[in-house]
């Protein structure tokens, strides 16, 4: 493990492996460096040197008050100063929201290609909409200590989980793990933003983005993100979508690996 100082002061903790161009590590939701190090170690470690971090308030990483996104970029740029300068970027689910946004804050030249698998935008009828009182509810339940009934509703509202599965996902061996983290979900939920109302005019903000981009989704995900990541590549200047077959929102290391492989080295 390593440490960098964000801008804010706060230490974010890094795994660094692997030999080539830099490329970070952006996890989404209740996701630590663990779950990231296992890829990075794997099919990508031999053209890449990978970055998987934990983002702030999880593992190892710190936790600096107030929370804003901004703070959340500034901890990639730090990770991006120690790579040498620039760095390719690969985000997943609301780190591929997170790091979009990296990539519409820095500079020219921070981010080198940025490749991007499922951001969990809602801007169609195909589902419904998360709720308006969502975030508000979530700060109700981390401030009143019911981390474990927060990852619930989280699971139930955002993830679209029926509810009576959650009691058989308590029981899961990830389930602590995630619930430990789970006061970071208020920090998603403010990554999303009005993002997930079900307004196709939402993700235009990003459509200002210069950076060669990736955008994949899965061929067995729900249609609200396939046609999410469609929309996104075509409003992107430079961007690509790209369907993974058969893949959902947790894709096989070794479909995912050499679609990066093929984008970052192209």
């Amino acid at each position: 493990m390593e440490k960098v100082i964000s801008s804010d002061g706060t230490s974010i903790a890094f795994d660094r492996s692997g030999k080539g161009p830099a490329l970070i590590l952006v996890a989404g939701a209740t996701a630590t460096r663990a779950a990231e190090q296992q890829f990075a170690t794997g099919l990508i470690s031999s053209h890449f040197t990978v970055f998987a971090y934990d983002r702030r308030g999880r593992g190892d990483s710190g936790d600096t008050k107030p929370y804003a996104v901004e703070r959340e970029v500034e901890d990639i740029d730090a990770l991006i100063t120690e790579a040498g300068g620039s760095a390719f970027v690969f985000g997943h689910s609301s780190g591929a929201v997170l790091s979009l946004e990296a990539a519409r804050q820095l500079s020219a030249g921070r981010i080198a290609k940025l490749a991007l698998y499922e951001p969990p935008f809602i801007i169609d009828d195909s589902r419904p909409p998360i709720p308006e009182d969502y975030v508000g509810h979530l700060n109700e339940l981390i401030a009143a200590g019911r981390r474990g009934d927060a990852l619930e509703y989280f699971m139930v509202k955002a993830v679209g989980m029926p509810a009576e599965a959650i009691a058989g996902i308590r029981q899961a061996p990830f389930w602590q793990g995630s619930e430990a983290v789970a006061h970071t979900l208020l920090y998603d939920g403010a990554i999303m933003g009005d993002t997930v109302r079900g307004n196709p005019l939402s993700i235009r903000k990003w459509s200002s983005i210069q950076i060669p981009t990736l955008v994949m989704d899965g061929g067995a995900s729900p249609a609200y993100m396939q046609h999410s990541a469609q929309e996104l590549a075509a409003i992107l200047p430079h961007g690509q979508h790209c369907r993974l077959a058969g893949q959902d929102h947790g894709p096989a290391d070794d479909i995912l690996a050499p679609a990066l492989i093929e984008f970052f080295e192209g």
